[in-house]
């Protein structure tokens, strides 16, 4: 029988052990909470005094940014309690994970006290970061250490998907599934199995590569601004970049996790490296340990009533306003969209015997380097390249790992360059030259090989059971149809799915046009359609160029034209004969959001950002979301609660003038985006699967209507008229005076009001869909016609943050 896990106990409430049990919160788990008494307390001291220190670290994970739980309720899941009280409550959890101080007599001494309340069969997990998970469970039974194991969560653990599992010397394979498969289905984890080594796998290479850079720092002559120019989103890694991350990491963990390396990796060839820089000794002397001290590499200081940067001269050791770096190779590399493309062109002219600017020169000892210790680490760390490649994408954010990064460079004229300057290629790497392969990964009709380092044979990479992935369905040849900005997809058993793939997935003809043949198709060929897409955001709503463009053109009737057109797709998929799921994921903002709001289902990525966000560009949502959102208001009023619509508009008026975005999908569900029947995905991976079974699932579905054309009759809708609108009106008048809302923002959100009240209407009556699509329309058309609605949206094109003017 498959083992469950329904409830949990976390030992520890610093950041991550309280990161850690909200995080299970989010995903429905009950969770006990516990950490020590506070010291030199009175025996008989109440239990508010015995819990103050698991108390602070709970609350300050409810107040923590990035928030760590989706909603601020779901904190009320965990319980609190310490570990001389409460400990016999382990009996009760069915998984208990260890999260204190990295100190191994520590962990040892609370696991034997563990053991005493442990129910048998639970599994026991320890979430170090470098300790051996065999010597921290050393001496417990042999019952104890068959449901044991590491589980390395990387913190803030909602937001970054990687799990480090890592097998003791007697852990159950039943237990490593149990762990394996929960982490993937409930917590949305991507999950990879380690050797008990030094720091793992992430943290090993990680680590690694930021030292590297370092030295390099220093070799070459950088500044702090250089290097994090080329070491973020030029290759393919995140914003923060080196320092940035450092900073907000801090210096102190960095130094703990690098001096942990040193003395347990004796035969580590690199060993050297991983000595604390004399840069960094000298910052933490100093006390510079990144964000959680007000400086770092980076430094905070306010000026003339606005926030500055400056940054450190690791020269001076003082900070100056930041330098922009500017290389040529880098802002060349600004055009090309593909990761692997970017790197090869940015690598090219080494590669070719040239020396390159600065910036090259750089890249390609930083980026060589790692690729060729990654190499030289397994297997001592991993039998798996997948497993490597994965643990830096998930645990560090970057786009490609170290081996997808070699064979992106090309492997044969990187171990040229590597032997041509002397340098030794890593046994794994003359291997796979040896088979005749010249790359890691090899793909085919969809189908992924990569080279099996103890075989040194082609192996399947398998996609987890129940994951569907786009790409590999289309090179498999199942795309059915296709333009510039959507393709169709069969993804079997009568599903066909239409996925956005232009840039950021903004709305434009042709993506309307694809959900129109989608429809069409549906009709004819399939049994349901899923709207799904594996980019970073679902879609960021309308081409705000093109309407920028047509509004100064004074393209009226073009405009007029294009969000009707857009208003009809909508309704065509509300009235869709068969069911149409929605599957957003990331940003789903402003005719992303209308979409979704009319579908039968939505499935929302547990990171789904929703919200009609118009508003912050001087509009209002014109493709039927506001219509829907009223629509929303007569359901919710019309459920049978203590309320009436009056107040049930409220809200709604609320969140769309505000242009409110959830920050999580249950956040998009408390706003009203997503309904109580509508469904969450953990794992973002595993989306487009569950929207398709949610699209399969849906028997006896019925359509709103029979089908939908233009001027059909559809949904009525009850609207209030100068009841609602007199009371909006007020209260914007109060935001205005209260310096919350600029004149500008009250114009708006008077045309708002009243497009929600169903216009000018001196009582309540019912209107029909289109009626109120009418309405949005004109009001949308109108404010494009507004110039400082065209200032906020070119404002918003330059910067990408809302002007208020």
């Amino acid at each position: 029988m498959k083992r469950r896990i329904e409830k949990a106990v976390v030992l520890g409430a610093g950041t991550m052990g309280s990161r850690i049990a909200a995080h299970f919160a989010n995903a429905g788990l009950p969770c006990i909470l516990l950490d020590i008494v506070p010291p030199n307390l009175a025996a008989d001291a109440p239990a508010a005094e015995r819990n103050k220190i698991v108390r602070a670290g709970l609350e300050a994970a409810k107040k923590s940014k990035p928030a760590a739980f989706f909603t601020a309720s779901l904190a009320e899941r965990v319980a609190i309690g310490n570990f001389e009280d409460d400990l016999p409550r382990c009996a009760e959890a069915d998984w208990i994970i260890e999260v204190v101080a990295e100190n191994l007599e520590i962990k040892r001494k609370l696991l034997s006290r563990v053991a005493q309340y442990r129910k048998p069969g639970a599994i026991v997990t320890t979430n170090t970061s470098g300790l051996p998970v065999r010597l921290i469970a050393e001496g417990l039974n042999d019952e104890f250490q068959q449901h044991w194991a590491g589980t390395h969560f990387f913190n803030p653990p909602r937001y970054l998907k990687l799990v480090e599992l890592i097998p003791g010397p007697k852990t159950s394979p039943e237990v490593m599934d149990t762990l394996a498969d929960f982490c993937d289905r409930r917590l949305g984890k991507g999950v990879v199995v380690a050797k008990d080594t030094p720091n793992f796998i992430a943290n090993r290479i990680g680590t690694f590569s930021m030292l590297n850079v370092l030295r390099l720092m220093g070799t070459l002559g950088m500044t702090v601004e250089e290097v994090d120019a080329c070491t973020g989103p030029a290759i393919g890694q995140p914003k923060s970049a080196t320092f940035r991350t450092a900073d907000i990491v801090g210096l102190d963990v960095l130094v703990h996790v690098v001096k942990n390396i040193y003395e347990s990796v004796a035969n580590d060839e690199s060993r050297e490296m991983y000595r604390v820089p004399a840069l960094v000794e000298e910052m933490m002397r100093r006390g510079w340990l990144g964000d959680k001290t007000g400086q770092g590499f980076y430094k905070r200081v306010k000026g003339d009533g606005e926030k500055e940067i400056l940054a450190l001269d690791v020269h001076t050791m003082e900070y100056r306003p930041r330098q922009k770096a500017r290389f040529a190779s880098i802002e060349g590399g600004k055009a090309i969209e593909d990761t692997g493309q970017r790197l090869r062109a940015l690598l090219g002219p080494v590669l070719e015997g040239q020396k390159g600017d600065k910036a090259q020169q750089f890249l390609w000892a930083s980026i060589s380097e790692t690729c060729l210790y990654a190499a030289r680490r397994v297997p001592e760390i991993s039998d798996s390249v997948v497993d490597v490649d994965r643990a830096m994408r998930w645990g560090f954010g970057w786009e490609l790992g170290p081996f997808e990064v070699t064979d992106a460079i090309g492997v044969k004229p990187f171990a040229e360059q590597v032997q041509k300057e002397g340098r030794a290629l890593p046994a794994v790497v003359e291997k796979l030259l040896a088979s005749g392969r010249n790359a890691f990964y090899q793909s085919a009709k969809g189908e992924t090989t990569v080279f099996d380092i103890g075989s040194g044979a082609a192996k399947k990479v398998e996609a987890p059971s129940g994951v569907l992935v786009l790409k590999s369905l289309k090179d498999a040849g199942r795309e059915v149809e296709r333009n510039s900005g959507a393709s169709l997809i069969d993804l079997g058993d009568g599903v066909v799915c239409c996925e956005f793939h232009a840039k950021m997935n903004a709305i434009g003809a042709d993506l309307i046009a694809m959900l129109h043949k989608g429809l069409k198709r549906l009709g004819s060929d399939f049994d349901a359609m899923v709207i799904a897409n594996d980019a970073v955001n679902f879609s960021v709503g309308a081409n705000l160029m093109l309407v920028l463009v047509a509004a100064q053109e004074q393209e009226w009737d073009e405009i007029h034209m294009a969000v009707k057109q857009f208003q009809n797709v909508n309704l065509a998929l509300k009235y869709a004969p068969k069911p149409v799921v929605a599957a957003p994921q990331g940003m789903a903002l402003g005719g992303g959001c209308e979409i979704g709001l009319h579908t039968a289902r939505m499935q929302a990525a547990a990171e789904a950002y929703i919200g009609l966000v118009e508003a912050g560009v001087g509009l209002i949502p014109g493709g039927g979301g506001t219509k829907e959102m009223l629509i929303r208001a007569n359901e919710h009023a019309a459920s049978g609660e203590d309320l009436d619509l009056f107040h049930a508009l409220r809200p709604i008026f609320e969140t769309i003038a505000m242009a409110k975005v959830g920050t999580s999908a249950e956040e998009s569900r408390d706003l009203g985006f997503l309904r109580r029947e509508d469904g969450v995905s953990m794992n973002r991976e595993r989306l487009v699967a569950d929207a398709k079974d949610v699209a399969l699932a849906r028997g006896g579905y019925k359509p709103a209507a029979a089908s939908w054309q233009e001027g059909a009759q559809t949904t009525q809708i009850k609207v209030l008229g100068e009841q609602f609108l007199a009371a909006a009106k007020l209260a914007i008048h109060l935001l205005v005076r209260g310096g919350y809302a600029s004149e500008y923002d009250a114009h708006v959100a008077r045309k708002l009001a009243n497009m929600l009240a169903g216009g000018v209407l001196t009582a309540p009556q019912m209107v029909s869909e289109q009626y109120v699509l009418d309405l949005e329309r004109e009001a949308f058309v109108s404010l494009c016609g507004e110039k400082k609605t065209q200032e906020r949206i070119g404002y918003m094109l330059k910067n990408g943050k809302p002007l208020r003017n």
